[in-house]
């Protein structure tokens, strides 16, 4: 056996020993006689093994040279540029291929821009070693050289449009259909070289999660003209990631388009009973109390505002402090929200508090009371993803109408006590609101005040019902609720 056949033994890499011996050979010639054959054998060999990726995920910009296998998921249109020092011009296509991994753009340039344009197709199986560097949207490679591959198999489905769970970091051309759950307005910055860029926020579901879209120049302004609750389309979308979240970017290629679809999202939430501080988290639940908005000054001499809302689920209660804009989001008692992404924080009195910033998502659910009741949600409460089925009932904190004085340092009323046209003891009363305490006794809220119910009917939160019976200490003592 020969050195070269010795080193080529060890050698971890998909080469055949006729290419390794001819990049032996090279090798040798290369160092001009200074190296013998088994020494650039073993050149070659770490060479190689530096270059070969176990996937696209492992590639890096600043790798010298990468080898990889991936499938072609879809062929851009061939683009010609003028080079500075050349004659002729120049061409390129994009071409996304990915593996079982990730996805990366492969760009594709003047020789084998033309091969890609009449030989490929979405499906094929390439063998491609090309040079990584950081692109517009992530990681590109620029190919050096590509081979069909028809033996090796890789299970990625080609699809026109994406769920969000398949994006992956650095994919581009991504057609994605959710419904929008919250929006931002649109914000101006300075570039370098002094002109002057747009950006805003969208944030989309689909069943299998969330995530934010951000939309940069021409594209900014689509944030002000949709509606939250609206089916839409991102089309020609990118993927790049930020403080270790994926994000999807629209630029002037792309766009952001209402279709009429129906589209499913459904929030998964931390119980309420599980927070702890310094996490980031989604929670959901119905809010049963909100403070007027407050503006402050802040150092920087501008003036922000905040308003606190308390959110419950089946297993607590919390406050939420929504900031900036989120302060202006319609919510009331009654309201089912889902919170997405929300800092858990130590906040007044020890108590654990979460803030809803401008990275939250705030997105008002449609009420499903009428299939809830207070025997069917208090079985559930031990599910980490208790769902919006599961809010009345207990809220696992030991809290009734009489412990008003922990509720009114968040400037919640609990009861109707605190009116002046509360019905005197002993009258016979009737009273309408929305469940916004479904435990015992259950609270009514009509908008201006609340009113504490003693009764043994099964209500849900978020249900409209009317409590008519005697007046006893402040509480209503129901003979009938409908």
């Amino acid at each position: 056996m020969s050195d070269i056949e010795g080193v080529y033994e060890d050698l971890e890499a998909d080469v055949s020993l006729e290419e390794f011996r001819e990049a032996v050979e090279a090798k040798v010639e290369q160092m001009g006689g200074l190296a013998d054959e088994e020494t650039a054998a073993m050149l070659v060999a770490h060479e190689i093994g530096e270059s070969e990726v176990g996937g696209i995920a492992d590639i890096e910009p600043g790798m010298e040279e990468a080898k990889f296998v991936a499938k072609v998921t879809s062929i851009g249109e061939v683009r010609t540029f003028e080079r500075d020092s050349e004659d002729e011009d120049g061409q390129v296509v994009n071409v996304e291929v990915a593996d079982e991994t990730g996805s990366v753009r492969a760009a594709f340039w003047d020789d084998h821009a033309e091969a890609a344009i009449e030989e490929l197709e979405e499906g094929q199986v390439l063998r491609i070693k090309g040079r990584p560097k950081e692109g517009f949207s992530g990681v590109e490679v620029s190919v050096d050289d590509v081979e069909p591959d028809d033996e090796t198999e890789i299970d990625v489905t080609i699809s026109d449009t994406h769920t969000v769970e398949e994006l992956s970091l650095g994919l581009s051309n991504v057609n994605l259909v959710g419904v929008l759950l919250d929006t931002d307005s649109v914000r101006t910055f300075d570039r370098d070289d002094g002109s002057e860029g747009k950006v805003s926020n969208l944030v989309l579901g689909d069943p299998t999660g969330r995530i934010r879209v951000t939309l940069w120049d021409e594209r900014a302004d689509q944030a002000t003209k949709l509606e939250v609750g609206t089916t839409v389309e991102v089309i020609d979308g990118y993927v790049k990631e930020r403080d270790g979240t994926l994000e999807l970017h629209v630029g002037n290629r792309g766009a952001v388009e209402e279709v009429d679809e129906e589209v499913e999202y459904v929030p998964e939430s931390t119980s309420i009973e599980d927070l702890e501080i310094d996490q980031t988290v989604d929670i959901a639940g119905v809010v049963r109390s909100a403070d007027p908005k407050r503006t402050f000054d802040r150092d920087d001499g501008s003036e922000g505002q905040v308003r606190n809302i308390r959110v419950q689920d089946a297993t607590d209660d919390i406050r939420v402090a929504l900031w900036g804009e989120k302060a202006d989001i319609d919510l009331g008692p009654g309201d089912e929200v889902a919170l997405g992404d929300v800092e858990i924080q130590d906040g007044w009195q020890d108590d654990l508090e979460a803030s809803a910033g401008w990275q939250s998502t705030i997105t008002v659910l449609e009420s499903d009371s009428s299939s809830t009741n207070a025997g069917e949600s208090g079985s559930d409460s031990s599910d980490e993803n208790a769902g919006l089925s599961a809010f009345a009932g207990d809220t696992g904190a030991g809290e009734d109408t009489d412990d008003v004085g922990e509720d009114e340092k968040d400037g919640d009323s609990v009861s109707a006590d605190d009116s002046t046209d509360d019905p005197a003891d002993g009258e016979t009363f009737e009273f309408t609101g929305v469940v916004v305490q479904a435990g015992d006794p259950i609270v009514l809220d009509d908008g201006e005040k609340t009113m504490s119910v003693a009764t043994d009917a099964d209500v849900g939160l978020g249900e409209e019902v009317t409590a008519r019976g005697v007046v006893r200490d402040g509480r209503l003592e129901a003979n009938d609720v409908f």
